[in-house]
């Protein structure tokens, strides 16, 4: 029996969309970062993007637990020297919701070219619209 070895012409993908409200940023980005990378489908081959689009709309209303708020810190830093910064979870959130989502997506992911196609696939909006429902996304249910 040969081993299955699914390719990039054969990947079938779906459009889903999660509402983050209320959900823990953790929980719901190792399942969308599953979902991205397509690992919950029996076609699974991991050196093809077989994933599907995730679409994640409340992204100023997902949860950090415990402490994470004021004690999460995320850098940046510019390449010079003494252009490091520093930002709480909390001020991240409040300035661009979006980013944080889509840096703990991003961090679950892949790294290297392949990483950065599947990345694409994600779209993250602070709000409850989106501009994708030409594609009919169906709703995502995470625990």
């Amino acid at each position: 029996m040969k081993t299955f070895m699914q390719r990039k012409e054969d990947v079938d993908r779906k459009w889903y969309v999660v509402d983050a409200e209320g959900l823990p940023l953790g929980r719901m980005a190792s399942e969308v970062a599953k979902r991205l990378r397509g690992k919950h489908k029996p076609t699974f081959t991991p050196h093809v993007d077989g994933g599907d689009f995730i679409i994640i709309i409340n992204a100023d209303k997902v949860k950090l637990s415990g402490n994470k708020l004021d004690n999460k810190i995320y850098y940046d830093h510019s390449g010079y020297p003494g252009g490091l910064k520093k930002r709480t979870a909390r001020a991240v959130l409040e300035s661009n919701p979006v980013e944080i989502v889509e840096r703990a997506v991003k961090g679950m992911l892949p790294k290297g070219a392949l990483g950065d196609q599947m990345y694409r696939k994600l779209k993250v909006y602070a709000g409850s619209t989106h501009e994708h429902e030409a594609q009919k996304p169906t709703e995502l249910t995470i625990d």
